[in-house]
């Protein structure tokens, strides 16, 4: 079977909802987030509450964010319940703001961003729960189309431009390292 055919397979983890005839590009090699990054010019991580909650076997998501945004020279912006942690752990360069609040913020043409340095051509998310991401996904699919968006959650969001395939978390931490260690 062809490598297209096997892309053409990939379900959403949310069954139920019909994502339409336009999907995500499935991230079979993490390194790709890492080139996606590194061609953009104004990326910005986001980062959802469920990422403080989400114990790895090595670190906790919120650790492994740190390293990325630090290595890949992020902004990150946060729900607002977990920017704590991030301060916590000594890293400032975040910014908390309601998730909704980025979304829309993102869809709007004359927003300039955190920095007022211009729109955001790359938006990664992380750390959201399911139905969440797949709203804020579709919103951004359908009234910000030159953003192209990536996220790095386990779960396959059709609706983001590129998305991983549904995996198991130890297969999730995996690439979650190869995407930090595409810097060194």
């Amino acid at each position: 079977m062809s490598n297209m055919g096997a892309i053409s397979q990939i379900e959403p983890w949310q069954t139920a909802e019909i994502p339409g005839p336009r999907k995500a590009l499935v991230i079979s090699n993490p390194q790709v987030v890492s080139a996606l990054i590194k061609r953009s010019k104004r990326p910005l991580f986001i980062v959802g509450h469920k990422a403080a909650e989400i114990k790895l076997s090595e670190f906790s998501l919120v650790d492994y964010i740190i390293r990325l945004a630090e290595v890949a020279n992020l902004p990150v912006v946060s729900a607002p319940s977990i920017q704590g942690e991030f301060i916590r752990r000594g890293f400032g360069k975040i910014a908390g703001m309601p998730l909704v609040d980025i979304a829309n913020r993102l869809t709007d043409s004359r927003w300039m961003g955190l920095d007022d340095g211009g729109r955001y051509d790359l938006a990664l998310f992380i750390g959201f729960k399911y139905y969440v991401g797949w709203l804020i996904l579709s919103g951004l699919k359908h009234f910000s189309p030159e953003l192209k968006t990536v996220s790095l959650d386990m779960y396959y969001q059709p609706h983001a431009s590129w998305s991983f395939p549904n995996l198991s978390q130890d297969e999730w931490e995996k690439n979650l390292k190869v995407i930090i260690e595409g810097w060194r």
